[in-house]
């Protein structure tokens, strides 16, 4: 492993709390231990759990000690009690808006034998987080503010991200971004995606999504380019852990501790969770990596995306 940080920590101790903005999902978590068979049965174990990329993080970071996290979502009316109920458990406040026109989106997760996973997905009420749904005043004793990408792929969405962004700079609170999906972005446009995150200080992309907007095959070179837009870009490499960059230049490279996958689901939520709860106690940003990994590898022995 290589370290070294070119920029300060996100916060020290005191510095505040965590505030992100995402989404809560209805996860059917599909487990499956021969090939699908189309049109007959397969065998499968099925569990119905909270999931959601911004939820998961922000309970995996709560798990991870930071003291004071905060999710900002939309739910479909009616199923805001359990999933209020699931992060206050985790150790996550939750400020959950009702929808009455939208069901709580609702992703399939098949995984496979070798723990991969593919998703079928409802976005339902977070397609419909908007900017009426945020105001300045839910930065107040916040020290860093995390954005899903899901956001940005809506117009109401993206103004809310824009209006979040815009006012976390104001205050001088640092920003993260997970650009969420490689599929979303290709169809979105990586141009688009880039201008729309434009702002942010720390970016968080997975090894495909870090190629795509990073236009390098080398995820490591890829996150070096992202970096000068970026000055702090972790990319998540699954079993190969992760490399950081900062400013133009790889600064990290951190090993996966090993570990025996169920499913992967949440893994990089994990990872992101704990990165920042790491940097929000004024760890550098190997240390946050390492913190990460760890966090990720723990996820992977784990059915469903939380700890």
């Amino acid at each position: 492993m290589t370290g070294g940080t070119a920029l300060p920590p996100a916060g020290g101790t005191g510095a505040g709390g965590l505030l992100v903005v995402g989404e809560v999902v209805t996860d059917v978590v599909a487990r499956h231990t021969a090939p699908l068979s189309p049109g007959t049965d397969t065998a499968a174990r099925i569990r119905i759990l909270p999931g959601g990329a911004g939820a998961n993080v922000a309970c995996w970071a709560a798990h991870r000690g930071c003291g004071d996290v905060r999710l900002l979502a939309r739910v479909g009316r009616g199923d805001e009690r359990w999933h209020a109920e699931g992060l206050r458990s985790s150790g996550v406040r939750p400020l959950l808006v009702p929808d009455a026109a939208a069901p709580t989106a609702t992703v399939i997760a098949l995984v496979d034998p070798s723990a991969e996973r593919t998703f079928l997905t409802d976005s339902g009420a977070v397609h419909r987080l908007g900017p009426d749904d945020w105001s300045p005043g839910l930065l107040d004793g916040v020290g860093h503010l995390h954005l899903s990408g899901y956001l940005f792929f809506t117009p109401t969405g993206a103004e809310a991200a824009r209006r979040a962004l815009r006012a976390a700079r104001e205050r001088g609170v640092p920003v993260s971004v997970d650009p969420a999906s490689a599929g979303f972005i290709t169809g979105y446009g990586v141009p688009r995606m880039l201008a729309a995150f434009r702002g942010a200080d720390v970016l968080l992309p997975n090894a495909d999504e870090a190629r795509l907007l990073g236009g390098r095959a080398d995820p490591a070179e890829a996150a070096a380019e992202l970096s000068r837009l970026f000055p702090l870009t972790a990319v998540t490499l699954g079993r190969r852990g992760a490399v950081v960059a900062e400013r133009g230049a790889v600064t990290a490279r951190v090993d996966a501790p090993a570990a025996r996958a169920l499913d992967t689901t949440g893994a990089g939520d994990a990872f992101t969770g704990a990165f920042l709860a790491a940097r929000l106690r004024g760890a550098d940003t190997r240390t946050a990596a390492v913190e990460g990994c760890s966090a990720g590898a723990r996820a992977v022995t784990l059915v469903g995306g939380r700890p």
